[in-house]
Formats: C-alpha cells, structure tokens, sequence
C-alpha cells in the first residue's frame, strides 16, 4: 500500500503498538486475530497515506527520453516507489510484490488500494474487508471493480518465471557477464526490443534496446570497465547489486540496485535504484575488492 519499504516498517510497529493498546478490546467471538490485525493495519496505511503524494517510477511520470545524452539531475523532492528485499516475506506473495504491480497500485485512491490488498492478496472475504473498513459489502466490491480495472494492463503474473527458474537465471547470469565486461553489445543482445530502464530518483527513463545501449555506453565511459556484480533478488524479481570501479582500481563502492523483469527469456525491464537510501534493507556491503579489470568492447 505505502510503496516505501521504510514507511511499511514504521507502519508495521504502529500496528503493533495500536493492537496492544486496544488489546482489552478484542473479541474473538468477532473475528480472528489476523482479521483484527489486519484492520488495525489497513486503517494505519489509511491514515498514513491521507494528503501524501504517490510513489511513482519514473516512467509513470512522461515519455521517456530520446536523448542518451541527458543530464542526470536526481529530483530528490519525489517519494520515489522502493523496492522491498525478497528476505523480508514470504515467497508466497512475490507475485504481489512485482514493481510494475506496485506502481500501479499507488495511481489508486487510498482506499481503493486497501480494498484490492486485502481482498487479493490477503484473500479476505468481502464482508470480512468491509468490516475491517468501516464500509459495505456493495461499496467493497464496487472498489475493488475499478481497482482491478486500472492495475489490469499489468498482465497476468504466470507470464514471469521465478528467479530461481533455471531459464532466468541463465539470462541473470548472461547480463551480468556483459555488465561486468563493459560489454554493450552483448547487453543488447538480452534485450527485448520495447525494453524499458529507468533510474530514480532521475527522473529519466529510456524504451527501446537502441536508446537502453547507447545510455549503457554512457555509463561505461564514464565510469570505465571493472564493475563488480552481486545477484539478489527484490520484489519477486531477480536483482543485481553494481559496484562501480573506484579511481584507485583497488575496489569497487556500491552504485545502483538493479531489479529486473525477464520474460521470454529477455530482459524487458530494468529499474536501477541509485538513492543510498534503498541499499539498507538489503544489507549489502558498501565496498567490494575489485577483480581483474576487463577490456572495454
């Protein structure tokens, strides 16, 4: 609901400190502890998300650049979507996670939003949500209509494998031999053609393989060859930590987390997170020792 892996934690012990001053008022002849938490939760996510901003990427923000070239000028006032650690969940509800699921969940009115949480991903029933809600059944199901009428573009969740499918870890492991080599085109080559990369919080973002490479050239340029790669996975996603070469060739300093969509063997997307602020919950290291510098091609 909130798009912030940090507001969702802050509002995870909201909840908890709300139940356990309204303990006395539980009644389980009511409903079960999980419905009643769950309320309490929806309602906190309301609350929190009354008068904020959405969280976007930054394709939900125009059409994307022509220009490789751009200037890369971070616009630090937008609350940029984050993107959630695969650690922290359950397995089970990594589709639920998807970035491009998320983005859309957050063009949704803030009731609406909680209407479609709970009702599709936590499975409650509709009398159960519009309890929780202070709302009704009819009112219940009319939200989650239109929710699910402007998340529908996003496609059916079976289309992507998981991140352990052996089909996707062969293209993870094939980008990552190219990133690391400076190798633009053979990153190309993993592309699909409408391939989509965007970086927040630069409000840039590029379609196509043709623009995708040439941006990559950019960056290899500008920050030589030697990048060291970690893989991870975030959002249900597979995910790559890059580290960029430092000027004394002795290390490489983290420099993006990168979370990518592979379907039909191809990388369709890629949204490369550069704002250090992302990094903590993953809990990767800062600083990698470099290996042996690759020739540029």
């Amino acid at each position: 609901m909130l798009g912030s892996f940090h507001d969702a934690e802050d509002l995870a012990q909201e909840t908890l400190l709300r139940a356990w001053r309204a303990r006395d008022q539980y009644d389980p002849a009511r409903a079960s502890v999980r419905t009643w938490l769950y309320r309490i939760a929806a309602n906190a996510c309301l609350t929190a998300l009354d008068g904020r901003a959405r969280r976007p990427l930054p394709s939900g923000l125009g059409a994307p650049s022509d220009d490789p070239g751009a200037a890369l000028a971070p616009a630090l006032d937008v609350p940029w979507l984050e993107p959630f650690p695969d650690a922290r969940f359950d397995a089970a509800a990594r589709t639920d996670l998807r970035l491009a699921l998320v983005a859309a969940t957050q063009y949704l009115p803030p009731r609406q939003r909680a209407v479609l949480v709970l009702r599709e991903v936590l499975q409650f029933s509709a009398a159960e949500v519009a309890d929780q809600l202070g709302t009704t059944v009819p009112a219940v199901n009319s939200a989650l209509q239109r929710a699910r009428a402007a998340v529908a573009h996003i496609g059916d969740a079976a289309e992507l494998a998981e991140p352990g499918d052996p089909a996707v870890r062969a293209v993870v492991d094939q980008y990552v031999r190219a990133f690391e080599s400076a190798d633009v085109t053979g990153l190309v080559k993993l592309l699909a053609d409408d391939a989509v990369l965007e970086m927040p919080p630069v409000p840039l973002w590029y379609r196509g393989s043709r623009d995708y490479g040439l941006f990559m050239r950019r960056v290899f340029a500008m920050r030589g060859p030697g990048w060291q790669v970690r893989t991870l996975t975030a959002n249900g996603q597979p995910a790559l930590a890059a580290y960029a070469p430092e000027p004394s060739g002795a290390a490489c300093a983290l420099h993006s987390l990168q979370v990518l969509t592979i379907a039909g063997g191809q990388v369709t997307a890629n949204v490369v997170f550069a704002d250090p602020r992302v990094f903590a919950p993953f809990e990767l290291p800062g600083q990698v020792s470099a290996g042996k510098l690759p020739q540029p091609r």
